[in-house]
């Protein structure tokens, strides 16, 4: 007897936990924290990992570290203007953010455009470097969101499941950033597009062929660089020289994995970081976690993008909002796709494709633009707690009166016990039926005092 109370009491604990992790306040609450926890680890790990690197060029151990928390409180700002906008005027928005990042895009053509590592990926503007293709990815997350929203009912329909979403949206997108010769967010923004068709509920035959039109795309570009041909071979070789120079970097982040063990060498310890590892705060800055933080920080990184996944998943689940759920499925490709990549390719799961770390890795653009997304994501999730949005304006002592006899009234009868209910299973009614009265509560009369 004793036993069966217990696994009861155990069950029935489970039962909160997982009714707590569900409730639209608590997933707006993670929406929140766990990107702010991945921005402020991120934020001491580039600071960490960059000291050498930007003592040597700058003098200063900290010039990098300051210049990413710099980017990080514009973000912040950003995202926090985001997160308070209507879902309505997001909406709105999405199809001016998706033409303006194509157009900031196509600058890397123009004099303005700079070039680096064989990459024409960057503008420069007032001194300092832009990344378009980083905001490129939340444009298209907006807009193609806006456009696929109104084509759901007809995306089995191989002409409206082209059109105007993969093309031209998704193939000017692409071939923009391709042109500029970025394979990485070339692949990132497929991710997104294929993960905003597949919340869409588009045909596994049609998303089969899509796929596999992209994997041969994507064939064709490596075979046509010899840069991404070496990368490649050494993944397939797994580094049998270590000296070679495409291994250079693979090498040394395993180096640095292996060092840190289960618990680390210790915050600002990395030994990998003194000019031994290529781009420590940039590409390569989960491999210094790995060493200064251990086993225990790196799957620590992993469980936050986890619950970033689970608060995205939640947003799908919760809302009847098509175009939420669309932008919602392109963030979660972005943010989870893209952190896969890049944690694929310093564990040595993937050839390395030059993405950085999101939320965590160095990098002005790509840290503005994350924040940007995670912004989007708060908005989606306040709009479905009780008593924000439009539930705040229904509750705010504007209802007819009609209304608000209707709500003493139910109240009323609550209170004297006609229903026998817990406190939760009321809210949980409540939520059903949008705050309205039962069918079987009757109506309320409103008397008139007689004119004097």
């Amino acid at each position: 007897m004793a036993e069966a109370t217990h696994v009861g009491t155990h069950v029935s604990r489970w039962e909160q936990f997982t009714d707590w992790l569900q409730r639209p306040v608590t997933v707006a609450r993670l929406a929140v924290a766990a990107p702010l926890a991945l921005l402020v680890l991120g934020l001491v790990m580039v600071l960490s990992a960059s000291s050498v690197t930007s003592f040597s060029e700058s003098g200063s151990s900290y010039a990098e570290g300051v210049k990413q928390a710099t980017f990080a409180g514009l973000g912040l700002a950003g995202a926090a203007v985001i997160a308070f906008l209507p879902v309505a005027w997001i909406r709105r928005l999405a199809v001016p953010a998706l033409l303006v990042t194509i157009a900031l895009q196509a600058l890397v053509f123009t004099p303005l455009g700079v070039a680096a590592k064989g990459n024409r990926n960057w503008i420069l503007v007032g001194g300092q470097t832009v990344q378009p293709s980083e905001f490129l990815k939340l444009g298209l997350v907006l807009g193609g969101a806006y456009l696929l929203a109104h084509k759901v009912p007809r995306l089995r329909e191989f002409l409206h499941l082209m059109v105007p979403f993969v093309v031209p949206v998704v193939a000017i997108c692409v071939g923009l950033v391709l042109a500029g010769r970025d394979l990485g967010s070339a692949l990132v923004l497929l991710a997104v597009a294929v993960g905003m068709l597949w919340v869409a509920g588009i045909s596994l035959v049609w998303m089969g062929l899509g796929l596999g039109a992209a994997a041969a795309a994507a064939g064709v570009l490596a075979v046509t660089s010899s840069n991404r041909m070496g990368r490649i071979a050494v993944w397939l070789n797994d580094c049998s020289d270590p000296h070679q120079e495409n291994c250079y970097q693979k090498v040394h982040g395993e180096y640095a994995l292996a060092d840190g063990g289960w618990w680390g060498v210790g915050l600002g310890a990395s030994r990998e970081k003194w000019f031994y590892l290529p781009e420590p705060h940039n590409d390569f800055i989960f491999a210094v976690i790995g060493e200064e933080l251990g086993m225990l920080g790196a799957c620590g990184v992993i469980g936050l993008f986890a619950t970033i996944g689970f608060v995205c998943y939640r947003v799908i689940a919760g809302t009847r909002d098509t175009f939420t759920r669309i932008a919602t499925g392109g963030i979660m490709a972005w943010l989870l796709g893209q952190a896969m990549i890049n944690i694929g390719s310093v564990i040595g799961l993937l050839p390395i494709i030059g993405v950085p770390l999101p939320l965590v890795s160095s990098g002005g653009s790509a840290l503005v633009a994350a924040l940007g997304a995670m912004g989007v994501l708060v908005a989606f999730a306040r709009a479905q707690v009780p008593g924000t949005g439009r539930a705040r304006k229904r509750s705010s002592g504007t209802r007819s009166p009609r209304t608000r006899t209707a709500g003493a009234r139910s109240a009323s009868t609550r209170s004297a016990g006609t229903r026998s209910s817990s406190p939760r299973a009321a809210g949980a009614r409540s939520a059903g039926t949008g705050g309205k009265q039962p069918a079987t509560g009757g109506r309320a009369v409103t008397r008139r005092r007689p004119r004097s």
